[in-house]
């Protein structure tokens, strides 16, 4: 099922891509409903030609677009790109799939021309945090700047702590995995991660973010989105430990409408199904939590591990903005 490392970026790309694109009909419906509409093995082909995206796979190539056009990355070349391709996508006719407000009313303040820091929602750990961050974990970069860029990305609309430690999980995952790692490997390597991670508040990307009521320095703010993490980490774990009994992984692991479950349900499903990539889409597509976002993150998972190879070949045309992922997949294989 592997392919070479120089196609797990196509692979992961569009494997994010597959996954909302099966997701997206299934969001927001009962496990019951959809099994009455897909059967009880849940949706498993594209549904259209193009078969149709979220929001989830929009501002990812967002992300990506965003970083191929970076002279460098540092957070003063990316941050303004990635505004403007922020509020290029909010105000696209495209922007009609059921958007995130976290990332809407964001976006609305970062269009007033506010800091970022000022634009985001701090509040917010929604999803829209890593559901997106993909691309940066695609990147031949450093461990620090990929943190960096993962959490940037994500500040620009979601302050909250969560969001920031979720989303360079999520980015860390693709890249190990990119790099050789298994998926069986991966909650062991994650929680690793933020352990060592638990205390850095990367200051050179951030700035004054930290600076909400309740926290008295930097390091008291990033850690509780890094224990936040660890604790789902956690349930992640005992989760894999137990016989898997095919329902809803919601169930354990939470329903993905905010960061850190969405990386870990996500988790779930790519490793119960490292063998079977449709089927780890399929486990995302049939929950009763954010299923498009679930299953985008499950396939973006399996995608890096096992590169285009682990997708059906005729999607790669079936699904929509497959000009788009083939020009920023072909940029990093």
């Amino acid at each position: 099922m592997t392919d070479s490392p120089l196609r797990r970026a196509s692979g992961s790309l569009f494997g994010l891509a597959y996954g909302d694109a099966l997701g997206r009909p299934t969001e927001f419906l009962t496990v019951a409903e959809i099994d009455d509409r897909f059967g009880p093995a849940g949706p498993r082909d594209l549904d259209g030609d193009p078969a149709p995206v979220t929001d989830d796979t929009q501002m990812a190539l967002a992300v990506g677009w965003a970083l191929r056009d970076a002279p460098r990355w540092t957070p003063e070349a990316v941050e303004p790109l990635l505004r403007q391709r922020f509020l290029d996508w909010a105000v696209s006719p495209d922007n009609n799939r059921a958007p995130g407000m976290t990332c809407l009313r964001a976006c609305g303040e970062l269009g007033r021309g506010l800091r970022w820091q000022e634009a985001t929602e701090a509040g917010s750990k929604g999803c829209g945090a890593n559901m997106r961050v993909t691309p940066v974990g695609l990147l031949d970069v450093d461990l620090d700047t990929l943190a960096g860029l993962a959490q940037l990305q994500a500040g620009l609309t979601h302050g909250h702590p969560t969001g920031l430690a979720a989303s360079e999980l999520t980015a860390y995952a693709v890249r190990v995995l990119r790099d050789g790692a298994t998926l069986a490997e991966l909650p062991a390597l994650l929680t690793d991660r933020a352990r060592t991670q638990r205390d850095v508040y990367r200051g050179d990307w951030l700035g004054d973010l930290w600076q909400r009521p309740g926290a008295s320095t930097p390091q008291e703010f990033v850690a509780r989105g890094w224990d936040e993490c660890l604790a789902v980490l956690d349930r992640l774990t005992a989760a894999l430990a137990a016989p898997d009994d095919g329902g809803d992984p919601c169930r354990h692991t939470g329903e993905g409408w905010i960061a850190e479950e969405a990386l870990v349900t996500a988790l779930y499903c790519a490793v119960r199904h490292a063998d079977d990539p449709v089927a780890a889409l399929t486990r995302g597509a049939r929950t009763a939590g954010d299923s498009d976002s679930i299953a985008a993150l499950a396939g973006a998972f399996v995608g890096a591990a096992h590169g285009m190879a682990a997708w059906p070949a005729g999607w790669a045309t079936r699904i929509e903005y497959a000009d788009q992922l083939t020009a920023l997949a072909t940029g990093w294989d």
